[in-house]
């Protein structure tokens, strides 16, 4: 699931911490003297804001024009998390991040549902990235990210790469069902970007109700799926320490009894053309199972 922030209650004027105010409102003014270019045409100094814009603008951006990241783009979750290492980072608040006087602000998410008008009024352009429920999805958020970026051509060599990928790693399987299961107890079907993985791999989703739901404690007890897919976080991102449906002994008799691939859940939170490790490791336990006798 996206770790979509919360929104805070605005602070009332007089509990306001001092010089917060003129802060912002000389950072508003210094940022609007800028002449910022056309998004993603000449930008050479970007901020992305959340750990889903850090994808794309590692991905895709010259790292000498790269300002400043997230905080999280160095985390278990980030996929790009190696070419985070070293680069200056910034929390997704409004006087932070236009202090560092940037080109072009980066978001998925960060900053709240306000912040895109917020930047544009203060004259430095946001590229907005949207999430992706499917293949198709993915392409296009690809092809979205890469002109913004000012690197169309790189876009479409991640495209081609993943293309690519996707048809060597395809299996034939029609009624092979998978069911996928986070270590937070829940599980994603037809609408979602793992359905679609599902989906790309050539498996069925033993999970039919749309949408993010807690797994199906009550199925698991009278009817297994053929394979299961474990999605893992890394340490301390994984829930060790909670009890979960996860945990239930019905949950984890059907992960001792039927193949398991875990997906490391980078590949598969934001979209991208890293999403074809997910599908990689669902074809390569696929080739593990007992084959059908054809009719």
């Amino acid at each position: 699931m996206y770790p979509w922030p919360i929104r805070r209650r605005p602070t009332p004027a007089s509990r306001t911490k001092p010089g917060t105010v003129l802060t912002l409102a000389a950072c508003v003014l210094l940022a609007a003297c800028e002449a910022p270019p056309p998004q993603g045409s000449t930008a050479r100094r970007i901020v992305s804001l959340d750990y889903c814009a850090d994808q794309f603008v590692l991905g895709l951006a010259q790292r000498r024009d790269i300002l400043a990241v997230s905080p999280d783009a160095g985390a278990a979750f980030s996929y790009m998390r190696a070419a985070a290492v070293g680069l200056p980072t910034v929390r997704p608040r409004a006087e932070d991040v236009l202090a560092l006087q940037p080109d072009l602000v980066v978001r998925t998410y960060g900053g709240g549902p306000n912040v895109r008008a917020f930047f544009e009024r203060a004259g430095v352009p946001v590229l907005q990235i949207g999430f992706a429920d499917d293949i198709d999805g993915a392409r296009a958020v690809i092809r979205h990210a890469a002109r913004g970026l000012g690197a169309p051509e790189r876009g479409e060599t991640l495209i081609v790469g993943m293309d690519a990928r996707l048809r060597a790693a395809r299996v034939h399987a029609p009624g092979t069902r998978a069911l996928y299961m986070t270590p937070a107890g829940y599980t994603a079907g037809p609408g979602t970007l793992v359905h679609g993985l599902f989906a790309a791999a050539g498996l069925d989703n033993f999970q039919s109700r749309s949408g993010w739901r807690p797994i199906p404690l009550e199925r698991l007890a009278y009817e297994s799926p053929d394979l299961v897919a474990e999605a893992a976080f890394g340490d301390g991102t994984s829930h060790d320490d909670a009890w979960t449906s996860f945990r239930h002994p019905v949950v984890r008799r059907t992960v001792r009894s039927v193949p398991a691939a875990v997906i490391d859940g980078a590949t598969t939170s934001c979209g991208a053309w890293f999403l074809t490790d997910a599908v990689a490791a669902l074809a390569a336990v696929h080739g593990k199972l007992p084959k059908q006798a054809t009719p």
